[in-house]
């Protein structure tokens, strides 16, 4: 049986290049899997599940694109494929209502789940970033329960003003920061793999698609990284029975 593993599509209503593609990929080459993972910033913003309640009234176009994501989503799990959803940090605030439309299973991050045979530790990617200390106060905020009961309390026009803003934001600041600083810490890679006990770790976030090869506690390991979606291409790790990931660009939009 085959698994496949995608994160950072980050789809939004400006971006239907991305989402014609995403859902053409799901009909062609994740039915009959046997598990689907979803590492993270499946859409650009999130700003909680009350946005399925605008389907076909909401001019920004979030509110259909939900709908779609979890019907496309639920036809999968409905044939048999297991499918689950991590938090990422753009879409921290999907919850569980979108889950159950879309028939998934939200997954904690990080999670330790059995692939190929073997213990494999699951994340997005964005607590490993711990040199980025302004991004890591930020996210300690956003996790909190009272902060993201305080923000889904705002009416949704707010809510989506308070997205774009964040957005903003974190574009400017980003600009302005060495490549080292958005991408993940080594020890701290080392650290959470000793952690769970596990030599393989697969996370998306930094944008960055690759295979590195390295030791934990005197073991050989293997840090695997999703890479983002854009029009023309997007990124998964396919693991076929007892094999070992495989990470593969996907053509889209050709």
């Amino acid at each position: 049986m085959t698994t496949r593993l995608i994160s950072d599509l980050h789809l939004h209503p400006g971006a239907p290049e991305i989402t014609a593609g995403f859902l053409h990929w799901l009909e062609e080459n994740a039915r009959g899997c046997e598990a689907l993972y979803l590492l993270g910033d499946i859409f650009e913003a999130w700003i909680g599940d009350d946005l399925l309640d605008l389907a076909g009234s909401d001019p920004t176009g979030h509110g259909d694109l939900g709908v779609g994501v979890a019907r496309a989503l639920r036809r999968l799990t409905d044939e048999g494929t297991a499918v689950f959803l991590m938090h990422g940090n753009r879409d921290f605030l999907l919850g569980s209502r979108f889950a159950e439309q879309a028939g998934a299973t939200l997954l904690p991050d990080p999670s330790v789940v059995s692939l190929g045979g073997k213990r494999v530790l699951l994340m997005h990617g964005d607590s490993l970033c711990t040199l980025d200390t302004a991004y890591q106060a930020f996210r300690a905020q956003a996790r909190s329960p009272l902060w993201q009961e305080q923000v889904l309390s705002m009416p949704l026009p707010e809510r989506i003003a308070l997205a774009r803003k964040l957005r903003e934001q974190s574009g400017e600041a980003n600009s302005s920061k060495a490549e080292d600083i958005m991408d993940v810490t080594s020890d701290e890679v080392v650290k959470a793999m000793a952690e769970q006990r596990v030599t393989t770790l697969i996370h998306g976030h930094t944008h960055r698609p690759a295979v590195h090869e390295l030791e934990v506690d005197g073991q050989p390991a293997r840090r695997v990284v999703l890479g983002d979606w854009r029009p023309d291409r997007g990124w998964e790790i396919v693991i076929e029975g007892d094999g070992e990931p495989r990470l593969e660009e996907i053509p889209l939009g050709r």
